[in-house]
């Protein structure tokens, strides 16, 4: 059993202390999982850190107790010993007297196993590291320790896969590795940091399958981090909301869904959109709830994400959701296409002979139709790899497409140059995954969004593109002062909304958005959902939505397309993809979804 009691964390800023986690309280008991919830910078992954004395610098334990129960020790004392074990306070412990507990007693699986894993080293070899590290196994059978670990993971237990590199892996088994190497040292508390964030649903639901089943066949404890409620209902027996560095409320999951209590926690399991999630929010259709809707404006000082979308955003009835499906419906599909793309495919070249020629590739996208009508927002589904961003690429030239046509406003983009095609790439924008990446470290956000004006030279003067900068900056929910501000000053939000702002600053009249709020956290992503349906309806905007979240497709999307292997297998409204679906992937995909909405209104509790 842990104890966690009055634990509180400071961060040291100069020559003063700022408290980041502040009297935390909970007990982990045997056989129990225990979740902590909360957005990004809540506290909970520190909270996880400083049990295993892994905080990073300028960071401390300044007061309270982590206490250890004798029965979490079984391993370090021998059996055969009668002496009482005394509890345990680790915040007392040396870091060498640290690392017989870390590993043996409590082991950690965090949440990006890219950058946990060594990218030089076999992934075998890194399991048998850890075996080495935390048994006392003699040579012959280390081997065969960790081809078992792997097949416990549901890995091939098998030579050729105990050879492979990090970087030869999926996003899920990379995961598995990690889960190998924290199971090395048979610990009784696992801790797992967001182990299931990055993933595809169907990908997600088996993780957290094999860590329900581990938990329960080595009778374990687990601590679980994340920052989606949906997660956490369907692996923990109990959870803890935190906020700012505090728990403010904390129970059985059951209750915490049906009767939240703190306003908090009735807005996190509102803003995530779900199957059932209702498609408006008071007088705003299309709207999802965000967090600045339960909780008093006062608490959200300093809260940049819940910062209210500008009026000019927020002008005017929403058309586009409501009208376009009824025209496409009444019309049988019949419409004057933005975008047609016919029967395309992109392929990449894997090897090439002595003379250059490909010998080998692979098609990325496989004979791939659509059409986009002007106003409408189209949803493409699909697990990673399946083709979805190499056909946005594809669409604006970034990528070479092998056969088939795309046409904008008629015209076949793959015959554009010069003028011409930098027209249309003014027309049609592309919004990145990752936002970070995407922008230039070295450069205001301010002179980001001017590049692109000064680029396609929209605005005559310096003053006039600064003036107009500033005005969009306005429009996606920042303020003028974050014009000088860099990219490493901003949260993932912000980022984002940068992101949102730069592809506005040319007028376009389709914007592609791959991943767009994949990283964001439930609460941070409503508000960005919210702020394309503004910008939607205030700008005239049409939308290609990629994402492998099917609940974020349904509520932005008029229609969805399911994509696999870069084939398109189904096509249809939200209603007929999720009530009615005709495939065997889109059904597969569909189960997969977690429900993270109580049947009754959290808003009522």
């Amino acid at each position: 059993m842990l104890t966690v009691k009055n634990l509180c964390i400071s961060l040291r800023e100069g020559n003063l202390e700022r408290k980041v986690v502040e009297d935390v309280s909970f007990t982990l008991k045997p056989g129990e999982s225990l979740g902590i919830v909360g957005e990004s910078g809540s506290g909970k992954t520190i909270t996880a850190l400083s049990i295993l004395h892994l905080l990073p610098p300028g960071i401390r334990i300044s007061a309270g107790e982590i206490l250890l129960d004798p029965i979490e020790k079984r391993s370090l004392v021998s059996e055969t010993s009668d002496r009482e074990v005394p509890v345990i306070n680790l915040t007392t412990l040396s870091e060498k007297q640290m690392q017989a507990y870390r590993g043996n007693v409590i082991s950690m699986i965090f949440q990006e196993p890219m950058t946990s894993l060594n990218p030089s080293m076999r992934c075998g070899e890194q399991i048998r590291e850890a075996v080495r590290l935390h048994t006392d196994i003699n040579q012959a059978e280390l081997k065969h320790k960790v081809l078992s670990l792997m097949k416990e993971v549901d890995l091939p237990g098998e030579i050729g896969f105990y050879r492979k590199y990090p970087h030869q892996l999926s996003g899920g088994q990379r995961q598995r590795i990690m889960i190998a190497m924290a199971l090395a040292g048979n610990p009784g508390i696992l801790i797992a940091d967001e182990p299931t964030t990055a993933l595809d649903v169907t990908v997600q639901k088996k993780i957290l399958e094999l860590l329900q089943d581990i938990k329960q066949k080595r009778k374990m404890s687990m601590l679980f981090i994340s920052h989606d409620l949906g997660v956490i209902s369907t692996v923990c027996d109990n959870a803890l909301v935190m906020y700012e560095g505090k728990i403010v409320e904390s129970g059985k999951v059951s209750k915490l869904f049906s009767k939240p209590e703190h306003p908090y926690t009735r807005g996190l399991i509102a803003c995530r959109p779900g199957i059932h999630t209702a498609k408006s929010t008071g007088n705003r259709p299309g709207h999802l709830p965000t967090l600045e809707d339960f909780m008093d404006m006062e608490d959200h000082i300093g809260r940049p994400e819940d910062q209210s979308v500008s009026s000019t955003a927020q002008s005017g009835p929403r058309k586009t959701s409501t009208v376009i499906p009824k025209v496409l419906a009444e019309s049988e599909g019949v419409f004057t296409p933005l975008l047609e793309v016919k029967n395309l495919s992109v392929a990449y070249s894997l090897k090439k002979n002595l003379l250059g020629r490909e010998v080998r590739s692979h098609r990325a996208v496989n004979d791939f139709s659509f059409s986009i009508a002007p106003g409408e927002t189209l949803g493409l589904i699909g697990e990673s790899g399946c083709g979805k961003s190499t056909l946005g690429r594809s669409i604006i030239r970034l990528i070479r497409s092998r056969e088939g046509n795309i046409l904008y406003e008629g015209k076949d983009v793959s015959s554009l140059a010069g003028k011409e095609l930098n027209r249309f790439r003014q027309k049609v924008q592309f919004i990145f995954q990752d936002p970070y990446s995407s922008l230039n470290p070295r450069i205001t956000a301010g002179q980001s969004i001017m590049e692109v004006m000064k680029v396609h030279g929209i605005h005559p003067g310096r003053k006039e593109r600064k003036q107009a900068v500033s005005d969009l900056l306005e429009q996606v929910g920042l303020a003028k002062e974050h014009f000088e501000r860099y990219p490493h000053e901003f949260s993932g939000g912000q980022r984002q909304r940068i992101g949102l702002a730069r592809a506005l600053a040319t007028n376009p009249e389709l914007i592609i958005l791959d991943e767009s709020v994949s990283s964001l956290d439930v609460s941070v992503q409503a508000v960005i959902l919210n702020l394309l349906n503004d910008l939607k309806n205030s700008f005239g905007l049409t939308y290609l939505f990629i994402s492998h979240d099917l609940s974020v497709v349904r509520h932005m999307s008029d229609r969805i397309l399911v994509m696999k292997d870069g084939k398109l297998v189904e096509e249809g409204t939200g209603e007929q993809i999720f009530a009615h679906p005709s495939s065997t992937y889109t059904r597969e995909l569909v189960n997969s979804i977690l429900i993270d909405t109580p049947k009754t209104d959290a808003r009522q509790s």
